[in-house]
């Protein structure tokens, strides 16, 4: 005997009866209302959803059936009507009154289950969010010579089963009626209940009325003839700004036949942060599944928001978003090749349209430039980058300079941008989110580029030296300044570079940064703590400061007799170059520049009081 078959033996002798769980009705409402529900209006969404189902599992077995919702806001309460497939009284039995059981189980519908929008069996539960009665009247389709049934069923797990007789219900189908609970009332309100009626069911396959007012509105916008394709976006625009509250740069169709999904895609009209989670309207099967699905497109694509229906896609227990599967990644990856598609054919056939675009939202193309090769290649031309040369693209740089010279930082760009151009020197700001990337990614798509990261050596490299003798003859100037700038660990060289209106030009690396960090923590830091950042120091490059000899001030400087004029005058150029660079200060280097003007000050003044 095995062990399944031996613990099916105890348990049959065992003198204790089985047991079977008992639900608190309400605590199950409370749960639902406050953590599976995200707002009480999903109830809505039930009743329609039950409503579509019942009709879909009638028209499995006849075609023909009417397909009609009609919901009706009355005396505080609701009345929905549907021409489905309705209950039996063993049915409601064996459905209404058993939580977790789903009539698309019920004999015969197995076969049509995908058809159907639930999958989870919760009904009428959600409506008990909002309801403290709910009352049933239906007649099945299935058993026509069945009486029709009411079922009513109250917040506190209590319900009723009756029969009535046919001229209650001559017509197969199902009544719902819902009466508020307190506090509620506002969600079956008639502005409440028309408004998202047509939020949730606007897409619905089946006549869907709240009184006399259509909810459905086929074909869906993408579907819909146009007579030409500027119509078309036009209509599409309008529905856009309808539905997300902006006008977009453009519609992108999203349709995946194989997937079964069918939608757009609308261009935002302006930049946003790559950061923020983008959000999608989903339906299923023509019903609003979730206004804020975040995992539908690719990260790179926050530059749209769409709307779309699907038939393959699963929802969460909620049906509030998606389920993660593959069938979603192989979906995802299939509309981030429609929006790769859309962003080539611009390259190849509309190329005002695509300036538009990238002039807002280049910083999402290069995401995806960074690692598709191939869209990398098609907008070479067209994706702007702060340059020497200006906001140019990479290939017009690329063939302007032999050699392409990038930065890894705004701030090494903004310090040798403008002596970099006085030299001839080509350099591209790979400061920016993807740029650095971009660059060095060059030579895989343009064979033959030569791209090299400038750094302070570099730029040094590609400065003037001064004659030998003159140098030396400002050896004793040269000392003094090094003396003053030594405890800022600075170093002082002497050059000549245009243009003559820079007296200095202050230069450094992430090394030379590092070294700087470490000895500020180590200034401020315990006998413990700088001892071992003492045992880290490196022999990292220092930050230094390029002396223009050909500056007229320069010149002067040089020719003072005073280590202490000169001392001061350095600390003065070396402020003013950090400035120029636009690099953030430490407090040492406020303490510097304040200590450097009051010392010129002094100077000045007492300049005069000696007749000077």
């Amino acid at each position: 005997m095995d062990s399944q078959t031996s613990q099916s033996a105890q348990a049959s002798q065992s003198p204790h009866p089985p047991h079977t769980f008992q639900v608190d009705l309400r605590g199950l409402v409370d749960l639902l209302s406050h953590h599976l529900y995200s707002s009480p209006k999903v109830y809505l969404r039930e009743l329609l959803q039950n409503a579509v189902d019942a009709i879909t599992a009638r028209r499995a077995a006849d075609p023909a059936a009417p397909a009609r919702v009609r919901l009706y806001p009355v005396d505080g309460g609701l009345r929905v009507e549907d021409t489905g497939v309705g209950l039996t009284e063993p049915d409601v039995h064996s459905l209404l009154a058993t939580i977790g059981r789903s009539s698309k189980r019920a004999e015969g519908l197995q076969e049509a289950r995908s058809d159907f929008l639930g999958q989870f069996g919760i009904g009428l539960l959600a409506c008990f969010v909002v309801a403290e009665r709910i009352r049933v009247v239906s007649r099945s389709a299935r058993a026509p010579e069945a009486p029709p049934v009411e079922w009513t069923a109250r917040d506190d797990g209590s319900y009723t089963v009756r029969t009535l007789s046919d001229a209650e219900r001559p017509e197969p189908g199902t009544t719902v009626y819902l009466t508020a609970r307190a506090g509620a009332a506002e969600w079956l309100a008639p502005e409440r209940v028309r408004a998202l009626a047509r939020d949730f069911g606007s897409l619905l396959p089946y006549d869907v009325r709240v009184g006399d007012e259509p909810v459905t509105e086929l074909p869906a916008p993408w579907d819909r003839a146009h007579p030409s394709p500027a119509g078309r976006r036009v209509a599409l625009a309008r529905h856009c700004h309808e539905l997300f509250g902006f006008t977009p740069l453009d519609s992108i169709d999203l349709g995946v036949p194989l997937a079964g999904v069918r939608g757009v895609a609308y261009v935002l009209p302006s930049a946003v942060s790559p950061a923020q989670r983008a959000t999608h309207r989903v339906h299923l099967k023509g019903m609003l599944l979730t206004e804020r699905a975040e995992q539908l497109l690719p990260d790179w694509a926050f530059f749209v928001r769409c709307v779309l229906d699907t038939d393959s896609l699963r929802p969460t227990a909620s049906r509030e978003a998606l389920y993660e599967d593959e069938t979603l990644a192989a979906v995802r990856e299939a509309l981030g090749e429609r929006i790769r598609s859309w962003l080539t054919g611009l390259a190849a056939g509309d190329p005002e349209r695509l300036s538009a675009f990238l002039a807002v939202h280049h910083l999402g193309v290069k995401s995806l430039a960074r690692h598709d090769p191939e869209m990398l290649r098609t907008m070479l031309p067209w994706l702007p980058f702060e340059t020497t040369d200006g906001q140019v693209s990479l290939e017009e740089f690329a063939r302007r300079h032999p050699v392409v010279h990038f930065t890894r930082s705004v701030e090494e760009y903004r310090q040798v941008a403008p002596i970099a151009s006085a030299q001839g020197v080509g350099v591209v700001n790979g400061g920016y989110t993807y740029d650095s990337e971009l660059v060095e990614a060059l030579p895989r798509v343009r064979p033959g580029t030569v791209v090299a990261e400038l750094d302070a050596d570099t730029v040094t490299a590609h400065l003037d030296a001064v004659d030998p003798g003159e140098e030396l003859a400002l050896s004793g100037f040269l000392a003094a300044a090094r003396d003053r700038l030594d405890p800022l660990g600075c170093d002082v060289v002497l050059r000549a570079f245009h243009p003559l209106t820079v007296p200095a030009l202050h230069l450094d690396d992430r090394a030379a940064r590092h070294e700087q960090a470490r000895a500020a923590a180590e200034e401020q830091a315990d006998d413990l703590w700088a001892g071992i950042l003492g045992s880290l120091r490196g022999s990292a490059p220092r930050a230094r400061l390029v002396l223009n000899h050909l500056n007229p001030l320069v010149r002067r400087i040089g020719a003072l007799g005073d280590p202490e004029l000169i001392g001061t005058a350095t600390e003065s150029l070396y402020g003013q170059a950090l400035l120029m660079a636009q690099r953030p200060l430490r407090p040492a280097d406020s303490a510097l520049l304040n200590r450097a003007f009051i010392g010129l000050l002094e100077w000045a003044t007492h300049g005069e009081g000696h007749g000077r």
